[in-house]
């Protein structure tokens, strides 16, 4: 998917038409899915978005050029559209989450776009697809629901996190508005999923094998027992036709203003959710085990280094402090509202297909010796975690002796 994209749904001859607008955050709920599910419920789809789609569009789906960042083509799509899938963002993880300004400019100035543009052009329904990090900031939560506050925006540690609560507030506050030409209100409700996954999610599983085949993968960080939620693309996919539903009449629009959870409802320690992609693409998995403040620490000073350089040289972190947080950190959330309200439920799923995917796509250990140039990545491995150890050593130990002896 382009940078900035999105799609949508409209009426034209009496049949409802769909639009859903993608960018980067579109890849995570695959087009396809998406776009399958909604056509075989009668559905015309637009799929808007600043550069075509890398999945097949399928039948009865059409694309439709067009950047969430400029109004008038966000009107443009709209026209003749009854609701709309929201997926636009940008910034989810690694070096994007460094850029501030585009981040602003697609999840916060774009979702004003769109909800203008919905009020305008008298869409009737949106979805906004939000994220966990709404109300998470690295603080352990557990079966957590709708009733948490929104995490304080001074307290998140990206600012992806920060202008994606931002856009939700402002799509939850526009429910209810009246839409233009005296036809109806606008309704509108809010799908928080966890880390998504699925064959052809190309957001954080084409990353996670990258690291993987370049022997980057050498320890795993934090406490064994933390666990947080994953969602499989086709229950996502779901949760958004489930979502639409509920926002109309036949469901009395239950979902009208509300934010809802979505997972596999199956909480996990994140490495031990992996493990089967890394031992099925043949790769040995990690035994060391370094502790969580050591991690965020190298990811504070990578996101200093790239602040510094990043304008020479703009390099991928290998990880930045929220990915830390997320990965590390216990985080999930109950099923009950989606469940009650929406009719969701998940089905069950594993990466079976997701490394069967990789591997077709040429994925997997290749049976190569140790050559020197895997002597000089290691040996720069190690000597930039000895680095960043005698750094952070220190530090730990005094928090150690600041704490309150009994």
């Amino acid at each position: 998917m382009g940078p900035w994209g999105g799609s949508i749904a409209s009426c034209k001859g009496g049949k409802i038409t769909c639009a859903i607008l993608f960018a980067l955050g579109g890849d995570h709920l695959p087009v396809s899915g998406l776009g399958c599910a909604l056509s075989k419920k009668d559905v015309d789809v637009i799929l808007f978005d600043v550069s075509a789609p890398i999945q097949q569009i399928p039948t009865g789906v059409r694309f439709m050029q067009g950047d969430v960042r400029v109004t008038s083509e966000v009107e443009e799509a709209l026209r003749g559209v009854t609701f709309v899938f929201h997926i636009a963002s940008y910034g989810m993880s690694g070096r994007e989450q460094l850029n501030r300004k585009r981040i602003e400019d697609v999840n916060v100035k774009g979702t004003e776009n769109v909800i203008q543009a919905c009020l305008k052009m008298g869409v009737s329904r949106l979805v906004y697809t939000s994220t966990y990090n709404v109300v998470f900031g690295g603080q352990v939560i557990e079966n957590g629901d709708e009733s948490l506050p929104y995490l304080p925006l001074h307290l998140h540690p990206d600012h992806y996190s920060r202008t994606k609560a931002l856009a939700e507030m402002k799509v939850l506050e526009a429910n209810g508005m009246q839409l233009g030409k005296g036809q109806g209100v606008l309704r509108t409700c809010a799908l928080r999923p966890a880390g998504i996954y699925g064959p052809g999610e190309q957001r954080h599983l084409p990353r996670i094998v990258s690291y993987i085949e370049r022997g980057w993968f050498r320890f795993v960080y934090g406490d064994p027992g933390s666990r947080v939620d994953f969602v499989h693309v086709d229950n996502l996919v779901q949760a958004h036709v489930l979502a639409a539903e509920a926002l109309g009449t036949s469901k009395d629009h239950q979902a009208a203003g509300q934010a809802y959870f979505i997972s596999d409802g199956r909480p996990v320690n994140n490495f031990d959710f992996f493990r089967p992609l890394v031992e099925g693409l043949g790769y040995t998995f990690p035994s060391l085990r370094l502790p969580l403040s050591l991690i965020y620490f190298f990811a504070f000073l990578t996101e200093m280094v790239h602040f510094i350089v990043g304008r020479l040289y703009n390099f991928q972190p290998l990880l930045t402090r929220t990915e830390v947080y997320k990965t590390g950190v216990t985080h999930y959330f109950s099923l009950e509202k989606a469940k009650r309200e929406l009719g969701y439920e998940p089905q069950r799923y594993n990466l079976d297909e997701v490394v069967e995917w990789f591997k077709s796509h040429g994925h997997g250990q290749k049976m190569t010796g140790y050559t020197a140039k895997c002597f000089f990545r290691d040996a720069a491995l190690i000597l930039l975690f000895a680095v960043v150890v005698l750094s952070w050593f220190p530090s730990a130990v005094r928090a150690s002796n600041r704490m309150p002896r009994y």
